[in-house]
């Protein structure tokens, strides 16, 4: 089985390829920090639904119970010494992630589209951006976006962030990916998998028209240690905040 980065690694010199697993109806393309663009027109997937899912499962330990490589190639015994086990501190972790999207159209409008505030948009009026709803345990189906490409040239741009609304701020004890499923193309995702122990936001990807006209997809996977406002800062969308709370009975 092939993996994704190895995909990468062999197709740097002829460009990406595609990860085959699952056959023809999953082929998947990862952004990554050498390869963190694509062109929705060039792909043809610039029409119809996207949806954007997130996904997520709690990390066992620190790596999956595996000694880091480089560590094996300094002590190469440590491949037969059995892990420490690292009980009660894991067992106490909970985390919430939640999938969100900050949206600017063309005509000035600005909002956000996320499940505090029962703020979960619209697929055919504005913002042409819905939710489905809110996954409080990292379940197979996770938490979906739509966004209807039909109208995207009413969209100015669109920043899908994911965010920690309750729990402990523990990225680094999740294993999420945000995949985005064009209605034509491979799929797109983008590993969180970057080292961010005290982070409540992440900026995942920043989807644009380039100066071309043509829809692109760029990876960011910038972690803050605020909540939306403070996305709201670096990416200069000027909304005003207050506290948002969510709903005691959530869609799944």
């Amino acid at each position: 089985m092939v993996s994704l980065w190895e995909n990468w690694r062999g197709g740097m010199r002829r460009g990406p390829r595609f990860d085959t697993i699952g056959g023809p109806g999953t082929y998947a393309m990862e952004l990554s920090k050498r390869h963190p663009t694509v062109s929705l027109t060039r792909q043809g997937a610039d029409s119809g639904h996207l949806q954007i899912n997130l996904s997520w499962r709690m990390r066992s330990s620190d790596f999956d119970g595996r000694p880091r490589r480089d560590s094996l190639f300094r002590n190469p015994l440590r491949a037969f010494k059995p892990e420490p086990v690292q009980g009660h501190t894991q067992s106490m972790v909970t985390v919430d992630l939640d999938l969100a999207c900050l949206y600017e159209l063309k005509d000035g409008s600005k909002g956000v589209v996320q499940s505090l505030g029962g703020l979960l948009g619209e697929i055919n009026a504005p913002p042409y951006v819905k939710l489905s709803g809110d996954d409080r345990f990292g379940g197979s189906s996770g938490e979906t976006i739509y966004v209807n490409l039909d109208h995207k040239d009413e969209i100015q741009r669109l920043l899908v962030f994911v965010y920690i609304y309750d729990g402990t701020p523990a990225f680094d004890r999740t294993q999420g990916v945000v995949t985005l499923i064009p209605g034509n193309g491979p799929r797109i995702e983008i590993g969180l998998d970057e080292r961010a122990p005290e982070a409540r936001s992440c900026a995942v990807v920043l989807i644009e028209h380039d100066t071309k006209g043509h829809l692109v997809v760029r990876r960011e996977v910038r972690y803050v240690y605020g909540f939306q406002s403070e996305l709201d800062r670096l990416y200069g969308w000027g909304l005003q905040w207050g506290r948002g709370y969510k709903k005691k009975t959530s869609r799944a």
